[in-house]
């Protein structure tokens, strides 16, 4: 397992790879031809960044059978998707943004995201396990009050592309099994969300193989498998944190 991550250095932006507090620092491609350079820095010194830059962030909705139950939702017959806008893109350990212009209640969603690693459009499913270069967290925080706010139009995108909702990282880890990995948020030190990937309606290989029937991604591009049950509020000072074992902590202070 390797884990890529992103951050700005003494006023460069650089990446590569985390071994416990330190950073192996590459230069190249994260996706196609990264090379060591042999030199390292600690964890400690450095701003973190999104571990990359997506062109766009596609996320799913109901795909998960335990929520699905709870809320009475039938199966979905094909995955069910919106994008979040690239504005919205925001690393771990800066403050998630209270709206300047929505005052209600606004929620996390602690879920785990696929990293493209190379163009991929009209794959099968069996082709798709590789075009996925890894795994990474996310929050995908919603501004929930608007998206039944008008009732001729249901408000996808703008309820979940404020700057700094869609949160993503710390890093992207790669040679995981997606079928064993846990999604745990964590909501001001008390756990909010305990659910496995392996409940899914729609798996990684195949959401990268459907969806890009419909659109190219691009090396970077990140999918957001949906999220289940425990799903919250958060207040301003609230501290939240997404975990997946192999992957690490998000965690973002809502002010």
């Amino acid at each position: 397992m390797t884990r890529w991550i992103r951050f700005e250095h003494e006023g460069r932006v650089q990446f590569g790879t985390l071994e416990g507090e330190t950073i192996r620092v590459h230069e190249g491609d994260m996706f196609a031809g990264a090379r060591d350079t042999g030199r390292t820095v600690g964890l400690e010194a450095v701003k973190l960044l999104t571990p990359c830059v997506p062109t766009k962030m596609v996320a799913l909705w109901n795909n998960y059978r335990a929520l699905a139950e709870k809320l009475g939702q039938a199966t979905p017959p094909e995955p069910l998707w919106f994008i979040k806008a690239n504005s919205s893109f925001h690393p771990g350990g800066q403050p998630i943004r209270v709206p300047a212009s929505y005052a209600g209640k606004v929620i996390y969603e602690g879920e785990l995201g696929i990293v493209i690693g190379k163009r991929t459009a009209r794959v099968s499913e069996a082709e798709a396990p590789a075009h996925i270069f890894g795994y990474t967290c996310i929050n995908d925080v919603t501004a929930v009050e608007l998206l039944k706010k008008d009732a001729s139009f249901d408000q996808w995108s703008r309820s979940k592309s404020f700057d700094t909702f869609g949160v993503f990282g710390p890093v992207i880890a790669t040679g995981l099994d997606p079928a064993k990995l846990v999604i745990r948020t964590m909501l001001n030190g008390q756990e909010r969300q305990n659910y496995p990937a392996s409940d899914m309606f729609f798996g990684p290989a195949q959401l990268v193989s459907l969806i890009s029937q419909d659109l190219t991604f691009e090396a970077g591009d990140v999918i957001c498998c949906g999220t289940s049950v425990g799903v919250g509020s958060m207040k301003p000072g609230s501290d939240v944190v997404v975990s997946i074992e192999g992957i690490g902590e998000l965690a973002n202070r809502f002010e």
